[in-house]
């Protein structure tokens, strides 16, 4: 086990008593949030965070932030420690913008603890949340081994954006407790968290699962299991026609992200976005969506594949619609 307090130096017990106002933002965004000490309840005092990537770390740091303890749980210790990493510079952000100290940024690193043992990461977890590679077999055999290790009472979520939580939750004994949350990416500063119940997810776990979601100060958003959910299902069918545009040479990337930026009051244009999700991430949406519901409109744009499989996955390999 590593403990970031290890790492990065001393941290006291206590929390803040007083809500202190913070504005997170990554770039030239950002927002106010307030954030209040987690009072301690039987429910939820243990997170584990499955997978340290992208959204694994993220998601970590919200918690934490939030005055939660945390698990970050990997297989791979280079990439545990490189969460770590990610988790300060992006602290590191907020205490350059004067929305935290340097004491708010110590008491968050000292409330997450790593471990790349799955059994040793969750067998305090009151709550885990799976953020591992959007792949379903390797949801469905990871689900069965936290069923196997986790307490009986766990809620176990996946951050999945599209696999069908019915379908996860049948890899393991507690369906009831088995629910879908899914965060936007950067997780700590996007409001939004899809609630996906399965169909035999229980009434108690939801809205245990919403009242969660509003402590992080996110909005929660319930969905049906449908394949992509809502956001998914709105936002790749965009992304694909604009990938279309480009392979059918409508226009150029740029254009094409200019028209939807400027155009469309949209923030950030779609293939810009598709980089920034990673390539491979919106062409398994897309194969889920189109297996789903047999429908051709979900059919990933041949232009995706290819890039996809010349390692072309977008902002993570330097490469995508534009070079980084």
């Amino acid at each position: 086990m590593m403990n970031a307090h290890s790492a990065f130096g001393g941290w006291a017990f206590f929390l803040h008593l007083a809500r202190v106002l913070c504005c997170i933002g990554y770039g030239n965004s950002c927002r106010f949030v307030m954030f209040v000490p987690y009072q301690y309840n039987s429910i939820m005092r243990h997170i584990s965070i499955i997978g340290s990537g992208t959204m694994g770390n993220g998601i970590a740091h919200t918690f934490a932030q939030f005055g939660f303890d945390v698990s970050l749980v990997d297989i791979n210790p280079d990439a545990l420690s490189k969460a770590l990493l990610t988790i300060a510079d992006n602290l590191d952000r907020q205490i350059k913008k004067g929305t935290i100290t340097d004491s708010d940024k110590l008491h968050t690193l000292g409330r997450i603890a790593t471990y790349s043992s799955v059994a040793d990461g969750v067998k305090a977890a009151d709550f885990v949340v799976e953020a591992a590679t959007e792949n379903e077999a390797v949801k469905l055999g990871l689900f069965a081994e936290l069923d196997r290790l986790c307490p009986a009472h766990t809620i176990l979520a996946s951050n999945t954006s599209s696999i069908s939580i019915t379908k996860i939750a049948s890899a393991t004994s507690r369906p009831d407790k088995v629910i879908g949350m899914h965060f936007m990416n950067p997780v700590p500063v996007m409001k939004l968290v899809e609630v996906i119940k399965g169909y035999a997810t229980s009434v108690d776990t939801i809205t245990t699962i919403i009242a969660l979601s509003k402590q992080l100060d996110k909005v929660p958003v319930e969905s049906n299991d449908y394949p992509g959910f809502v956001a998914n299902r709105i936002l790749m069918p965009m992304i694909n026609e604009a990938i279309y545009a480009l392979y059918e040479g409508v226009a150029d990337a740029e254009a094409i992200d200019t028209v939807m930026k400027l155009g469309m009051a949209h923030p950030m244009g779609p293939l810009q976005l598709a980089d920034f999700i990673g390539l491979d991430v919106c062409l398994s949406i897309l194969r889920v969506l189109h297996s789903g519901f047999g429908n051709p409109k979900y059919a990933p744009c041949p232009l995706l594949v290819n890039m996809v499989a010349a390692g072309k996955l977008g902002r993570k390999s330097g490469q995508g619609f534009y070079r980084y």
